[in-house]
């Protein structure tokens, strides 16, 4: 167990996940370098009843474009388990001109098999070199076979037009199969840069 500190007081990190239900296990990092798309199809099972996963500094290949993710029930053969799904976001541009807080209804799926939009909902991440997504996805108990699977998502991304974007997002894969693999892409062009880790929740 590593110790962190705020700059006043030093805290146990296994005690504080502990606090919260759980401690994170790192299970495994990808790297994207002009990636179509990154899978991760090992690791996921029934060790851990849940999964996080983190993205750091997502850059698109092309402009104006969201990040999607979906799940596999054959091991990654196949992306395609039917989703619902519902999404808010706040954004400000950068000149201060406009901000909203809006129920997003082009994000939310309902009962389909297509891919998840988790970022770049609106305007669309921009390919800017200092441009990109970052956020975090949480799977509950993917190995499930009695339950559907839940999934929350938070992510922030500078859109194509100047502005950052807030989007939370939420649903269940509407099966009773075991989620065993995960997909995520670009809704065109490649992920051209950034990290995506996988953590078990203890």
């Amino acid at each position: 167990m590593g110790l962190i500190s705020n700059g006043s007081t030093i805290f146990d990190n296994g005690s504080m996940a502990s606090g919260f239900g759980g401690s994170l296990v790192f299970l495994s990092k990808q790297t994207a370098s002009a990636s179509s798309s990154i899978s991760f199809t090992s690791g996921i099972d029934s060790t851990y009843k849940e999964y996080l996963f983190t993205f750091n500094n997502c850059h698109p290949s092309n402009n104006a474009v969201s990040f999607q993710f979906q799940g596999s029930i054959n091991g990654g053969s196949s992306y395609g388990v039917t989703i619902t799904s519902t999404m808010f976001e706040a954004y400000h541009t950068e000149g201060g001109a406009s901000g909203r807080l809006i129920y997003r209804t082009i994000g939310d799926l309902a009962q389909s098999t297509s891919f998840q939009e988790l970022s770049g909902v609106a305007d669309g991440i921009k390919n800017d070199n200092d441009a990109s997504c970052s956020g975090y996805l949480h799977i509950f108990n993917p190995s499930s076979t009695t339950f559907v699977k839940h999934w929350i998502a938070n992510f922030n991304n500078l859109t194509a037009s100047d502005a950052t974007y807030n989007i939370y997002s939420a649903g269940y894969f509407n099966d009773t199969n075991n989620i065993d693999a995960v997909q995520f892409k670009m809704s065109s062009g490649n992920i051209d840069s950034g990290t995506i880790k996988m953590y078990g929740v203890g």
